[in-house]
């Protein structure tokens, strides 16, 4: 049974991913270090302990990452008050059937919880939230699991309750390291071979979700079913 989803945003509810991905690599070559796409794609929902380090490995040490990261979120954000913020397909079709089923929801996601509030209300979607779980309540980010087991502890229900929809590989080993049943709903990236096995559910839009749910909770099995 399947009583709450706890959601990553950037890239899965809202279409702002591909701001960031970008914004990371222009910061970077401000500051005079070519950052390649794969390297944006790598810290893509990763905490910043992890981030600088993979950061520093890859580019060298006299990479600044504070400050790559403080002139990435003012591009993100000039961007954002641009163009707006876009909602992902099926976004508010599966908030509004959880609503309906009184299924719970929550937001866990690495963006400090007061901004992630900001984007919500300026998307329309906070409302149809129980909760917004942010990267800076926690004391280990993703891919570490704190922030799944917080998020599903603020509902009220085990891990194993709660379908986690996320679209990056950092963000999907938190799930499943945290107990949750991890959905892939992919944006810049697909699941390769090694995220493959970590996955309850792969789907191409967040209103296929709504399937998961109808199968998951009329039949109430706990088999984890997969589409590879």
């Amino acid at each position: 049974m399947i009583k709450g989803i706890i959601f990553d945003m950037d890239g899965l509810i809202l279409d702002t991913e591909k701001y960031y991905f970008r914004c990371w690599t222009e910061s970077a070559e401000e500051f005079g270090f070519h950052m390649k796409p794969c390297h944006a794609l790598a810290v893509r929902s990763l905490s910043a302990v992890y981030a600088e380090r993979y950061l520093k490995k890859a580019l060298g040490e006299d990479f600044d990452y504070h400050a790559v990261r403080a002139r990435r979120r003012e591009l993100v954000q000039a961007e954002i008050d641009k163009k707006g913020i876009n909602i992902k397909p099926g976004a508010k079709v599966l908030l509004e059937y959880c609503r309906e089923k009184h299924i719970l929801t929550a937001v866990a996601t690495a963006t400090p919880t007061e901004k992630a509030v900001q984007h919500l209300k300026k998307a329309g979607l906070f409302d149809l939230f129980s909760m917004v779980i942010g990267g800076d309540s926690i004391a280990r980010g993703k891919p570490a699991p704190d922030i799944y087991i917080k998020a599903a502890a603020a509902l009220k229900l085990d891990p194993s309750e709660c379908l986690a929809l996320e679209d990056s590989p950092n963000g999907i080993i938190s799930a499943f390291s945290a107990g949750c049943k991890p959905v892939m709903i992919p944006d810049l990236t697909e699941p390769d071979e090694m995220l493959k096995p970590l996955l309850y559910e792969c789907v191409p839009a967040l209103s296929d979700v709504i399937d998961i749910l109808k199968k998951e909770n009329r039949y109430g099995s706990n088999t984890c079913v997969k589409i590879f």
